[in-house]
């Protein structure tokens, strides 16, 4: 539904950490990476890698919410904005059905043995993450299914935008954890489970709004 004149500040924080939970769990390129690294090297060389990449959604999370906020006007007219959440909810739940059936064992690749600096393995996670723009897309069906971005309110984007950052970190910091403690059983189908997990997860997600949409759950004014 569309912000109030007062602005819950818990609820916009709770959404911007689902925002980076979602953005970064998927099991892409830098997921993988992240993997073999704490495996290899280590869990804080793992988490580093996350942190990298981390830093590089949060660089495509600012400009898509600073694009979608020259068009607010647009998206924020109810009929709009009904058909908006519809789409997204549908190109979600693509998206979660896509990871639930791919597999990124296939591109896992021999690391180098050479551990690097921590700098190193953050700095290579972030151009590995920053050369797929394709999560613009993400952050804006994210964005328009949660009535996220808040056009003239600064204060209060900037700490969406820090919650974004706080949901990464805080999947990056829970997936580094897991993976370290169980690294003696884990192997390729650990992150397959991982994958379909996720996948199920956002397909779970994605319906519930649609639903919700489609049925007026989310009260919009002459529909």
């Amino acid at each position: 539904m569309p912000f109030p004149f007062h602005i819950d500040i818990i609820d916009l924080v709770l959404k911007g950490i689902l925002i980076g939970i979602f953005a970064s769990a998927p099991m892409g390129p830098v997921g993988i990476l992240c993997v073999q690294r704490t495996l290899n090297k280590g869990r804080w060389y793992g988490f580093v890698t996350g942190i990298g990449a981390a830093v590089s959604d949060m660089v495509y999370a600012l400009f898509t919410g600073l694009g979608m906020s020259f068009v607010m006007n647009l998206i924020t007219n109810p009929h709009h904005k009904y058909w908006l959440q519809i789409s997204s909810s549908i190109m979600l739940m693509i998206f979660g059905i896509y990871c639930f059936r791919s597999n990124p064992t296939r591109n896992i690749h021999n690391s180098s043995k050479s551990k690097g600096s921590l700098w190193h393995n953050g700095l290579t996670a972030f151009f590995v993450t920053f050369s797929n723009p394709m999560i613009i897309f993400i952050f804006m069906f994210l964005y328009a299914l949660l009535t996220f971005v808040i056009p003239n309110h600064p204060f209060e984007m900037c700490i969406g935008f820090i919650s974004i950052m706080a949901g990464a970190l805080l999947w990056w910091f829970g997936l580094t954890w897991l993976i370290d403690k169980i690294r003696n059983k884990f192997d390729n189908n650990g992150i397959l489970i991982i994958n379909k997990v996720i996948g199920c997860v956002v397909i779970v997600f994605s319906i519930v709004f649609l639903v919700g949409t489609i049925f007026n759950l989310y009260h919009i004014p002459g529909l």
